[in-house]
């Protein structure tokens, strides 16, 4: 999985088959620390995320499988979560405790 910001959309005037429909945004790759790592890059919306947003992402076959209907799409980049709150520790352990939560989607 990878971390991106989301800076704007993108429009296309020609879309394949199984991607109408499919909001395109351009996306600012991030690493751990929330810093830029390379161009911006387009990507399948599945989670409605806007301008701003922190958003997990997926590549490959895993972004043509993150789509709600058809799953064989020429598809390299998808968005599949917005983070509501990232804590990266300086030591590098991870807290799996599960919190209580409200989702929008439940």
């Amino acid at each position: 999985m990878l971390l991106g910001r989301v800076k704007g959309a993108a429009v296309c005037t020609f879309k394949p088959p199984g991607t109408e429909g499919l909001k395109l945004l351009l996306v600012q790759p991030l690493n751990k620390r929330l810093e830029p790592t390379g161009p911006l890059q387009v990507a399948a919306d599945v989670v409605d995320a806007g301008p701003g947003d922190l958003c997990l992402m997926v590549r490959s076959r895993e972004a043509s499988l993150a789509l709600p209907d058809v799953k064989f799409v020429p598809v390299d980049l998808a968005l599949v979560g917005i983070v509501d709150e990232l804590e990266v520790r300086p030591d590098r352990s991870f807290d799996f405790t599960l919190r209580r939560g409200w989702n929008p989607y439940a």
